[in-house]
């Protein structure tokens, strides 16, 4: 189970940065969809790579998934949103389409998350790296961040396990 994020904790840690975003206890398919996307987070980090993983799914039914494929391809641009995008191949409409991704987005994959319209966000937890939700609400994308302590813990065990990694990727910006 996904704990409930506490409000007043993200407060602190993203000031100014509540606005069109919910933050709380997830609906059961957001649940289930984060597992598979925290699957896809351990096969990257398994294979020494950095934990984020990413889904598209249109309710219960998932369309594609990836994971942050950096260090094992030699890739700069294949972040877990970029890798699950990909794996989805081209579709004809993102409308009614939900991306779940373990970290919070980079400018990047907020910028593919516009170009393709995608209505529906849900981060598994901004604390190891905030992005810029506010941004990506700002835009209209509804952003549901879940304080999921399981993806806090994947990604805390990459950055002591591999610090050098996460400081040349968005970790060192």
């Amino acid at each position: 189970m996904i704990p409930a994020a506490s409000p007043h904790r993200w407060a602190e840690q993203g000031a100014g940065t509540l606005v069109g975003m919910t933050i709380g206890p997830p609906a059961a398919v957001d649940t289930e969809m984060m597992d598979a996307a925290l699957e896809q987070a351990r096969a990257s980090l398994d294979t020494g790579g950095v934990p984020v993983g990413a889904v598209l799914a249109s309710g219960a039914n998932i369309i594609a998934a990836g994971h942050n494929e950096r260090v094992q391809r030699g890739d700069p641009v294949a972040h877990g949103e970029i890798a699950c995008l990909r794996n989805a191949g081209r579709q004809p409409s993102y409308r009614g389409l939900t991306l779940y991704t373990t970290l919070s987005p980079c400018q990047m994959c907020t910028g593919a998350i516009l170009l393709f319209q995608i209505p529906r966000v849900v981060v598994g937890e901004a604390e190891t790296f905030q992005g810029d939700l506010g941004f990506l609400a700002g835009q209209g994308v509804e952003v549901v961040v879940l304080g999921d302590d399981r993806c806090v813990s994947v990604m805390r065990e990459f950055q002591e396990r591999y610090p050098e990694v996460w400081s040349e990727d968005i970790g060192g910006r």
